[in-house]
């Protein structure tokens, strides 16, 4: 019995360093994954909107045309609607732009959703920066709610001369603990924004 008890033991023991290993390689994986996108894949991990000073500080360069292309869609699971009101604009670099879309919720009851966002081609997405954006904050339409929703980008001036043309998409989808905590809660939903 005891040579079988010290086999599970030392099982046990094995299991344990395994699991307690995998744990900390999940929580080293994030600034892993941090370093990776920005600084070797040059992926500009969005951090809410740019602060007033680099706003303050642009300088228009009306001597180049950058062709920014709007691409929305929603996740399978989400019934909603979403599209850019316009599917192209021509923006100078340094110059604040705004841009429209339009979220329906198409479901019989109130949803909370999340955008995410991506710019293309990846490398540009250091050169790109949101000052207003819906895919900040979770986004709350009633049953049948339609919203439009603004976004204010700038493109960085130094964004390299080969590159003319950026696309921007946004992917929305549900968020299923924002919903629940919502109807659980009982309170009256949120006024559209």
């Amino acid at each position: 019995m005891s040579e079988t008890r010290g086999r599970n033991l030392g099982v046990l023991k094995v299991s344990a360093i395994i699991c307690a290993g995998a744990f900390l390689f999940g929580f080293a994986m994030v600034p892993v994954y941090r370093i990776v996108c920005e600084h070797v894949l040059g992926i500009k991990l969005a951090e809410g909107a740019a602060d007033q000073t680099a706003v303050a500080g642009l300088v228009e360069d009306d001597s180049r045309t950058i062709t920014v292309q709007f691409v929305a869609s929603v996740n399978s699971k989400l019934p909603w609607t979403f599209v850019p009101e316009q599917l192209s604009v021509d923006v100078h670099p340094g110059k604040l732009t705004e841009v429209w879309f339009d979220a329906k919720n198409n479901g019989s009851e109130a949803i909370v959703g999340n955008a995410v966002p991506s710019v293309a081609p990846s490398t540009s997405s250091l050169f790109f920066t949101k000052t207003e954006c819906f895919c900040f904050t979770e986004q709350v339409l009633k049953a049948g709610e339609s919203r439009r929703m603004p976004v204010r980008f700038f493109v960085d001036p130094r964004l390299p001369r080969n590159v003319h043309e950026l696309t921007l998409s946004y992917t929305f989808y549900a968020n299923d603990v924002a919903t629940k905590r919502l109807s659980d809660s009982g309170l009256p939903l949120p006024s559209a924004s």
